[in-house]
């Protein structure tokens, strides 16, 4: 039977309670009280079908325009906000008795979402961030904070007449106005896809740099308050209670968690106990911390850091709670706290409202200029120095729960609740739209110089960029390489790029092992195979390759950040990536498609600073042991249409025949009673390239040379059937979108645009061939 009780809160108003509390209900019946959603469950099941319809709408329009869902999550609370003075269904659906259940369910899933973003933060990022990064993180809060303080008091004193208790609590408000938040550039990052980007990373080294900073100057202003104070008063005891418990975290529970990376077996998942232990350890943690004076998202937070990113336990962590945690619970917090500032209570004649607004502002100012003048000093150019300080100076979801927190505990009236949080909106609207039109990574490899084979002067060193993704890339690559022919007199640079798709982690990593970097057991584990592969053989060609090898874990839609800045860095001249399908040995099936690997092949080419080769390993380069010297000859095709990438197949097959146990045959298929419609200048090119190759005049090996009369599509493929058994590998140019004669018909055809008409007819599965294809692209640069 139910029944009533009452209860009076601190300021004297009494509340009318139910007991036992009606959760469930009887079913669908017709009544008065709004569809029967009296209880607290079907209430709360239409509250989170509101929040997620709106949410997604709202992203739907937006996300054209590069603003974040976190915004969208704002713009639904500030609806449902708006729809209590306006829609009867807004103070239903959400009445001041049912949003106690969905704010508690929204704190519970913000404190997760703290827990699982600690457990994917390298901390180690701190360790190797330069002075850069550190001067960039301290001067972009410390300037501001330092700043925003005396304004504040000069207003206090001059302008309007403020009391020390509103004084006092615009100090903390001016601090958090000050404070960079990690998660806050970590998911604008992330939403912008900069993260692997030169300022993505520098943003987030600073941003960690300026976190702990922020922490030991909380720390150094508490103690001085304590050695000023006779007693041991509640402050006190709270602050050494939270510096406890860091260190029992550091000290007890980081240790078992490591025990627990240790009796995980590699390439194991970790035990479910393990995950259950650490869910229930992390909501007592947010009850401990609550309890001793800090926020119920300390502990969380400060545990999740703890947690061994990575495998096992970090990803586990991730895969098993993060999706649900940023879908679902998330969108609940951000829309509940969305909805509690009323703009029309706004008092624009209240002291502390104006004096806050102008503060924000000024503060905001500060901040950009003191974040530019760092990165200005450093010779940053001046959109890029302002771009950084945007995304440092962006509003997010931990200034929006510190604000709310203000306002519940009376730190802020309405008024300036609603102005600061006005402040959260403006910022998560514009810095993404101004950044994104503002910095795109892929300009800065617009080639403007040019880094092709084609162009090098004879003799000189070839520096090529091999991408290796798992371990049954490496033979083919290895073989390519080997057939290029190195040797002192040509000498070739390699550098290795061992590509790791980022899981358990948010902040990217990139390793040079010559650098001897110290990283976990788990990189190394993955990367030592790869090292050793490719030291072996710059050790059987010493003298002639010069090798380097670097690791880069990353989302895999930002490997190609990765791929084009390393290329950029080191003037590399030609970029050989794995096609994303592999055959069996014998080239007779397929064994795996990663189209993953697809689409970052797709978007290496379109922004790489060098000429680019896709390897289609079909059999034969593939062997483990080196084709190149195993067999008395080795068989190289190029087939030669026309046009700059053409020409770049030709000039990578230069180098091979220069090898004397290479036969390379080169095939030009010349159209019918027709012209290639390239232009005049490139018929020239074509004729100067094909001179050498005419007469012989290329180097110490066998060169062949066929000219082949096609018509049609249809017949340049029945010619390549004929003849590709005959050869080991077939280099043909990309040509994309490049129409001829000698490919009519066969372009509608084509499976793989990335490898253009010739390459995607030759990788064909219909096709029996054994030969490995090598695509090559030329170096899109500017004239």
């Amino acid at each position: 039977m139910d029944e009533s009780t009452t209860t009076s809160t601190p300021e004297g108003l009494s509340m009318c309670i139910q007991l036992p509390p009606a959760v469930h209900s009887k079913g669908i019946k017709p009544t008065k009280e709004f569809a029967g959603l009296v209880f607290s469950l079907p209430m709360l099941e239409l509250q989170m079908a509101v929040i997620f319809i709106t949410t997604q709408v709202f992203h739907l329009f937006l996300k054209r325009f590069h603003i974040s869902k976190f915004t969208s999550h704002l713009f639904t609370g500030m609806l449902f906000g708006v729809s209590f003075h306006y829609w009867q269904f807004g103070e239903k659906a959400f009445h001041v008795k049912s949003q106690e259940v969905i704010g508690l369910l929204g704190e519970l899933g913000y404190s997760l979402f703290l827990f699982v973003l600690g457990t994917t933060v390298d901390l180690g990022i701190i360790k190797r961030s330069g002075y850069k990064a550190i001067l960039t993180g301290v001067l972009g809060m410390l300037v501001p904070l330092a700043s925003g303080e005396v304004v504040q008091r000069l207003i206090v004193k001059y302008v309007y007449n403020l009391d020390k208790r509103d004084t006092t609590r615009l100090e903390v408000v001016t601090a958090t106005h000050s404070i960079t938040a990690f998660p806050v550039v970590l998911l604008l990052l992330e939403d912008l896809q900069l993260l692997t980007s030169e300022i993505g990373r520098l943003s987030q080294s600073a941003t960690l740099v300026c976190d702990v900073f922020t922490v030991c100057l909380q720390y150094f202003i508490g103690s001085s308050s304590f050695s000023k104070s006779s007693k041991l008063d509640t402050n006190s005891i709270n602050l050494g209670a939270a510096i406890a418990y860091v260190i029992s975290v550091a000290v007890i529970f980081r240790p078992i968690m490591l025990w627990m990376v240790r009796q995980t077996p590699e390439n194991r998942p970790v035990k479910k106990s393990y995950l259950s232990a650490l869910i229930l350890v992390v909501l007592g943690s947010g009850i401990l911390t609550h309890y001793y004076g800090q926020s119920f998202h300390f502990g969380p937070f400060v545990f999740g850091l703890a947690v061994p990113a990575g495998r096992p336990l970090g990803s586990a962590v991730q895969e098993n709670f993060q999706l649900f945690i940023s879908e679902v619970f998330l969108p609940i917090y951000v829309t509940i706290n969305a909805m509690r500032p009323d703009f029309w209570l706004i008092d624009y004649k209240d002291d502390a409202t104006k004096t806050t607004a102008f503060l924000m502002v000024f503060v905001f100012g500060v901040k950009i200029l003191a974040t530019m003048g760092t990165q200005l000093y450093f010779r940053m150019p001046l959109k890029d120095a302002f771009v950084l300080a945007l995304i440092l100076s962006c509003k997010g979801i931990v200034h929006l729960s510190a604000y709310t927190s203000f306002r519940d505990f009376r730190i802020v009236n309405d008024s300036v609740y609603a102005v600061m949080f006005s402040s959260v909106v403006v910022t998560s609207v514009l810095v993404p739209i101004v950044v994104k039109h503002l910095y795109e990574p892929s300009r800065k490899y617009a080639g403007y110089e040019r880094r092709d084979i084609m162009h090098l002067k004879p003799n000189a060193e070839l520096k090529v960029l091999t991408c290796i993704h798992r371990s049954s890339n490496m033979p083919a690559v290895i073989n390519l390489l080997d057939a290029a022919c190195p040797s002192k007199e040509n000498p070739i640079t390699v550098y290795v790029l061992h590509l790791i798709e980022l899981i358990g982690r948010v902040t990217p990593i990139f390793i040079s092992h010559q650098a001897q970097d110290k990283t976990d057991s788990h990189i190394s584990t993955s990367s030592a195979n790869v090292i050793l592969y490719f030291n072996h053989f710059a050790s059987e060609n010493r003298g002639a390759v010069n090798l380097s090898v670097f690791t880069a874990i990353s989302p895999p839609k930002l490997m190609q950040e990765d791929i084009c800045t390393l290329a950029m860095d080191k003037l590399t001249t030609l970029i050989v990536l794995p096609f994303h399908r592999e055959w069996s040995i014998d080239g007779s099936s397929i064994e795996s498609e990663d189209n993953t690997i697809r689409s970052l092949n797709f978007s290496v080419l379109e922004r790489a600073p060098c000429s680019v080769g896709i390897l289609v390993d079909r059999g034969h380069l593939g062997r483990s042991t080196s084709v190149v010297s195993a067999l008395s000859t080795f068989s190289v095709a190029v087939v030669f249409l026309g046009g700059k990438d053409d020409r770049e197949a030709l000039a990578f097959a230069k180098r091979m025949a220069k090898d004397s146990s290479i036969r390379l045959t080169v095939i030009h298929l010349v159209a019918m009673g027709k012209e290639y419609d390239g232009g005049e200048w490139d018929k020239i090119l074509d004729a100067e390239s094909l001179k050498e190759f005419k007469y012989n005049n290329v180097g110490g090996g066998l060169v062949v040379y066929v000219e082949e009369m096609v018509k049609d599509g249809p017949e340049t493929a029945f010619l390549l059937r004929s003849m590709v058994d005959e050869y080991d590998i077939i280099i043909v140019g990309r040509r994309h979108e490049v129409e001829s004669p000698q490919t009519v018909g066969l372009s509608q055809w084509s499976e793989f645009p990335e490898l253009g008409t010739i390459g995607d007819l030759l990788a064909s599965p219909d096709l029996d061939c054994k030969a490995s294809i090598l695509v090559i692209q030329q170096q899109r640069w500017i004239s």
